[in-house]
């Protein structure tokens, strides 16, 4: 039975860099079929990362990893995760405390997301954000390129504060933005945690429930204590570290609803 999460290496992956709005950063693309940005967690493109990269590669998209912090391919450690999050605490492309933030590697995306749509089949893209850069799924779903936003464990504004847990990760104009597509045009939504993370705290959800409604669709993997999945309390990465690759486990159930709704929402209609 598998023990550890699944995991890949860049094998196959063509690397180009993509610039926009003053920033550049390197992007890893493999696949073909509709287009999915997969934003990486902290520390950045860990095995771990590619083996979701790959897995969506073989679900029939065309996926795109911008390389924004981090050393692609690296393992993780306590000493490289601590060394890059004291890096994006400090960046201004990320405001990492800021509430009610238009944050500038959202505009990053946003024009990534229009990149990748001009060049692959499907009515839009759809943008992939876990950990530090879960929230930034949504606020590049200010454009009407990005169909498909997925926020895994979103953890920015940092939650050291009431106010800041309920902050949904963008600014008041760029929700606005969503909530008026939801409405009008149909954007939905998926959000993922785990029912004990603080990092990913249930005022951010619950914030963003209120203004969506049931265009947000919420997955909680319950992480209390006795819970049937066997998830320890302090579970946090419900796509990559936590999943394995075996019958019933629960975070690869809901890894699946992912793919599913990206099928969802990129498909070309027949």
């Amino acid at each position: 039975m598998a023990s550890a999460a699944p995991a890949s290496d860049l094998t196959g992956w063509r690397r180009a860099p993509f610039a926009a709005g003053g920033v550049s950063h390197d992007c890893y693309e493999k696949g073909s079929g509709p287009g999915v940005v997969l934003v990486p967690e902290i520390p950045g493109i860990t095995p771990e990362v590619l083996g979701l990269a790959d897995h969506l590669v073989d679900a029939g998209f065309t996926v795109v990893v911008p390389s924004a912090f981090g050393t692609p391919g690296r393992r993780e450690s306590p000493g490289y995760n601590l060394g890059v999050i004291a890096r994006l605490c400090v960046s201004a492309e990320f405001r990492a405390f800021a509430m009610n933030a238009r944050r500038p590697f959202a505009d990053y995306l946003r024009a990534l997301a229009r990149d990748l749509a001009a060049r692959t089949p499907g009515p839009g893209v759809g943008v992939v954000g876990m950990c530090f850069t879960g929230g930034f799924a949504l606020a590049a779903a200010t454009d009407d390129a990005v169909l498909a936003p997925v926020l895994a464990q979103p953890s920015v504004p940092f939650p050291i504060s009431a106010a800041r847990r309920a902050d949904p990760g963008l600014s008041n104009e760029e929700l606005d933005r969503v909530a008026a597509r939801a409405r009008d045009s149909g954007l939905c939504a998926l959000g993922l945690r785990f029912s004990e993370d603080r990092l990913a705290p249930p005022d951010r959800f619950a914030a963003l429930r209120a203004r969506l409604g049931d265009a947000f669709e919420v997955i909680e993997l319950d992480a209390a204590p006795g819970n049937t999945g066997g998830f320890d309390r302090s579970a946090h990465s419900v796509l990559t570290r936590e999943v394995r690759a075996r019958q019933g486990h629960q975070a690869l159930a809901a890894r699946e609803r992912v793919v599913a709704f990206l099928r969802e929402r990129l498909t070309p209609p027949s």
